[in-house]
Parts: C-alpha cells; sequence; structure tokens
C-alpha cells in the first residue's frame, strides 16, 4: 500500500479505513492515514495490576488460550486481507489483553460453540492483537506496535472486533463482548454483505428472536418528555438508547442500576432513556429537531443498550455500547460525571486505577458480578 491513497468512509463521527484505490502523493497519504485510523469509538474493561498483567486469581485469556485456528500472522493486515480473499473468507481482527474476563467469555461462551467457531473458521481469518503489546504492526504506510495501533483505533474495550471485507474496507466494529446469539448475528451480518444494504443496528432488530420483557424502562429517568436536549445543565447527560425487544437492557435495569453503587453513580447525571426505534419528535443537542430514530442513526447506534454522555455543551464525550457487568457500568458514569475522562483519555488505564483505589478502601472489586 506504499505510496497510494485512501477512501475515506463516514460513519458519525468515526471515519472508516479503506483499500487504497487512487495514486497520490506520500506526504498527502500519511496524512490522510493519520486522520482516518484515529476514531472508531468507544468501549471495554481490565483490571490487571499492570498493564498487561494478571489481577490475582484471574485466569489468563491471553495468547496462550487461544484457538489453534486463529491464523499465525506477521501483522501486514494487508497481507492478511489480500490472504483471506484469495481463500474466499474475510479478515477479523481480534484486540484483547492479558487478564481480560469478557476475552475469556468470547472463547470460552462463543467459540465454545461449535456452529460458531465453525462458522468463524470457515468464513475468516482471525488476526489477534494484545493491546498492550509490542509486535510491529503494519497497515497502509503505517508502521507501529500493536498497543499503539490500539490507541490509533481507540479501542477502550476487550474484546473489540473489527471485520473487513475483500477490498480491506472495515465493514464492522464490534466493541466488547457480544453474547453468542447477538455474536452470531454479526458474523451473519458481513457474511452475507449486508452492510452493503442496512446498518447492523437494522439488521439485528430484524433477525433477533430472543425472549424479553418486551418493554422500555422509564423508572430512572430525571430528564423526560417531551425531550429538550438542548437545554444547559451542571450535569453530564446521559442518554440510554434501548429497545422493546433486549435482554441486556432487561438485566441492565432489572439488576445493574437498582445497585447502591449505581445509584449513587445515576444521581451526578441528567438520565434519559429512549427508545431507539421510536417516532417521537425531541430536540437533539445543538437544537436541532428530529425524531428519536432519526437521532439514533445519526448517532450510529447500533447496539442496545447504548449508553451515550454528553458535557454541558451537548458534545459527545463518551458512549459504551456491548455488554457490561455492574463494575463496568458504574465505572464508565464515574469515568463521565467526575470529568476524569479529561485528564486521562484511556479508559482502560482509568478503570485499572479506580479498581486499585476501591481495593486499597477495602472494597472488593468483582468486575463478572
Amino acid at each position: 500500500m506504499h505510496g497510494r491513497d485512501l477512501v475515506v468512509q463516514k460513519n458519525h463521527h468515526q471515519n472508516v479505513p479503506v483499500r487504497p484505490l487512487i495514486v497520490r502523493s506520500q506526504v498527502m497519504i500519511n496524512v490522510v492515514k493519520l486522520i482516518i485510523i484515529l476514531p472508531f469509538l468507544y468501549m471495554q474493561n481490565v483490571t490487571a495490576k499492570t498493564e498487561g498483567s494478571l489481577s490475582e486469581g484471574m485466569v489468563n485469556p491471553g495468547y496462550e488460550e487461544q484457538p489453534a485456528w486463529f491464523k499465525n500472522s506477521f501483522l501486514d493486515l494487508d497481507e492478511d486481507i489480500e490472504d483471506a480473499r484469495k481463500s474466499g473468507k474475510r479478515l477479523m481482527v481480534f484486540f484483547y489483553q492479558d487478564g481480560c474476563p469478557y476475552c475469556k467469555k468470547i472463547l470460552q461462551d462463543n467459540f465454545g460453540q461449535r456452529d460458531i467457531a465453525e462458522k468463524t473458521r470457515s468464513n475468516f481469518d482471525v488476526i489477534s492483537l494484545n493491546i498492550w503489546g509490542d509486535r510491529d504492526v503494519s497497515f497502509g504506510d503505517i508502521e507501529t506496535t500493536e498497543k499503539d495501533f490500539a490507541e490509533r483505533l481507540k479501542v477502550m474495550y476487550t474484546p473489540t472486533l473489527l471485520f473487513f471485507n475483500e477490498e480491506g474496507k472495515a465493514v464492522l466494529r464490534t466493541n466488547g463482548y457480544y453474547h453468542p446469539a447477538k455474536f452470531n448475528a454479526a458474523l451473519d451480518y458481513v457474511l452475507g454483505h449486508h452492510d452493503k444494504n442496512e446498518k447492523f443496528r437494522s439488521f439485528l432488530a430484524r433477525v433477533s428472536q430472543v425472549k424479553t420483557k418486551g418493554k422500555i424502562y422509564k423508572d430512572i429517568e430525571t430528564v423526560k418528555s417531551p425531550y429538550d436536549f438542548s437545554k444547559t445543565s451542571d450535569k453530564y447527560q446521559l442518554v440510554m438508547f434501548e429497545q422493546k425487544q433486549c435482554v441486556e437492557c432487561d438485566e441492565l435495569h432489572s439488576d445493574i442500576l437498582k445497585r447502591k453503587e449505581s445509584i449513587e453513580q445515576l444521581a451526578k447525571l441528567n438520565v434519559s432513556v429512549l427508545d431507539m426505534w421510536s417516532d417521537e419528535k425531541i430536540t437533539q443537542p445543538g437544537g436541532k429537531k428530529s425524531s428519536i430514530k432519526e437521532w439514533a442513526k445519526s448517532l450510529n447506534i447500533q447496539y442496545a443498550p447504548s449508553l451515550v454522555y454528553f458535557n454541558q455543551q451537548g458534545e459527545e464525550v463518551f458512549r459504551s455500547d456491548a455488554y457490561l457487568k455492574a463494575f463496568h457500568v458504574q465505572s464508565v458514569m464515574d469515568y463521565v460525571s467526575s470529568g476524569s475522562y479529561k485528564a486521562q483519555s484511556n479508559f482502560q488505564r482509568y478503570i485499572d486505577a479506580r479498581a486499585d483505589k476501591l481495593e486499597e478502601q477495602g472494597i472488593h472489586v468483582d468486575i463478572m458480578k
């Protein structure tokens, strides 16, 4: 890819890197590359005592425990994309870290199911990258390390997965753990080339048949309908984009948000719960009028529940859009409401420090409960 240009596809406030098409100057390429590689926003976990090490008692779901059918790569992603194409496959990049229980879940609960493992193995070349690793990675004109590459892509949660098509365009990114049914839907979305016709959020809503409570939870709202998010406040605004058929929404409201620590964190925020498919009219931050559904689409909400945080100026500052347990949900709330995101841009490091601080205070942290 040396000496060639890139095409950029806009997606919310994210830019998706794609394969080179037109010859350009080297200087121009480097500038464009640095711009487009940064985004792909938000999400996931840590509790290792130091970067890449393990917390006491935690099983290592790192490189040694990954399936044998993961590709042994030189981490030249352009070559990996081409190799996958020649084999009639697509490339999946798996960002992980040692000591990550959600990585353990995807390896055991997802790839531990024969049908999911076979579908993945038969249709994808899977490359694993350690977000704290020092192995060399190349992509286009970028020559860097695993940890720098993860930082450039703003990988906030592990596991984070990037799915590339045959032309080298990232057609789907999943931030954090997806339970087996939702993960299987993500595989089908990429394999069926559905990205050409619809967003993953629409596809997922269409194919999901999991039994749920079928309701939108409004009991924790402090900012209620009619929704006007252009009004100023001294608190950060948390907007929960949910849907009625949503197992994770049920768990979030029936368990996680009812816990004492969660209630304390929620009190620091203005909170609204929106049906991401609703035609109800709202006023967005900035004053634009639209339906909730149109706003969710413009924000590229593709997972329910997606918790999106806005500052006092109506700017999005963070979001969580994957399956999280209580400690991580509470930590994201604290990360935003305390303003810590301004001083520490890496959520992984922040959550590690927060866990250590709580342990020092005699508060045991169990990040999977």
